[in-house]
């Protein structure tokens, strides 16, 4: 469950498919930090699942002006109990948003494994991946490709800096996303606009937005975002349709 979590509490904002260009940065300052606390239903009672946290920082990249995004999920002690989870993602971007580098290592039950993506650019965009399987299996294989590429987080920095300024309930983007195995498209699809309350009980007016894949032909609604309706566009409220519940995460 919080494997999902992790991977979709990134995935977020954006009928085309983006093209690898910069894209000014609006949305978010050196040093913020994003807090979540994430639930699972189980059995028609909302257990605490754990804990999500972000934080956007400037910093160099092979000594270049770059930002610099980590994210940690962590279970509860109850949940522990059942399936341990501890999840650390990064990315590197440039100032100006283009991906540089990416990283998560997977700590999840008896499993561990990790995704490294490493990108070059030249008449396009190459991608390095690199995979450590859960079985102790090094992998590594290439792909280039004249659009863009991304990986969780740098999409997560991307989607937060576009507007949605005449966009209606339907508009779908379409947005290729790289792991240590490979690539895949996803879509994002606007469906409207809804009040909804942070763990606080602060109210927000978000824009509702769902992360579509696809699979054997068929579209399946993975996360339910509700961002805030204004330049940042913060993750509010997650809801997670999995396969054996609902889980959702709250913004502290």
């Amino acid at each position: 469950m919080i494997r999902t979590i992790t991977t979709l509490v990134i995935a977020m904002l954006f009928t085309t498919a983006m093209a690898q260009q910069p894209l000014k940065n609006t949305a978010f300052k050196d040093g913020e930090q994003l807090e979540y606390k994430l639930y699972f239903n189980w059995k028609f009672i909302w257990l605490t699942a754990g804990t999500a946290k972000m934080s956007i920082k400037a910093a160099t990249y092979q000594g270049k002006p770059a930002y610099c995004c980590a994210l940690t999920t962590e279970t509860s002690k109850k949940i522990d109990r059942y399936f341990r989870m501890r999840d650390t993602l990064l990315c590197y971007t440039t100032r100006d948003l283009v991906p540089l580098y990416y990283r998560k290592g997977a700590n999840e039950g008896k499993r561990y494994y990790v995704d490294e993506l490493l990108y070059s650019y030249n008449n396009g965009c190459t991608v390095t991946m690199r995979e450590l399987t859960s079985k102790g299996e090094r992998k590594e294989k290439k792909q280039s490709s004249k659009n863009n590429i991304y990986d969780m987080l740098s999409i997560f920095l991307r989607a937060r800096n576009f507007s949605t300024a005449g966009w209606k309930e339907g508009h779908t983007i379409l947005f290729p996303i790289a792991d240590g195995n490979g690539i895949m498209t996803a879509r994002l699809r606007y469906l409207g606009k809804e009040t909804v309350k942070s763990e606080s009980g602060k109210k927000y007016d978000c824009l509702k937005l769902a992360y579509i894949e696809t699979k054997k032909g068929k579209e399946k609604e993975i996360v339910r975002f509700f961002v805030s309706d204004d330049k940042q566009h913060i993750p509010v409220r997650l809801d997670l349709f999995l396969n054996f519940g609902i889980a959702k995460a709250f913004l502290k």
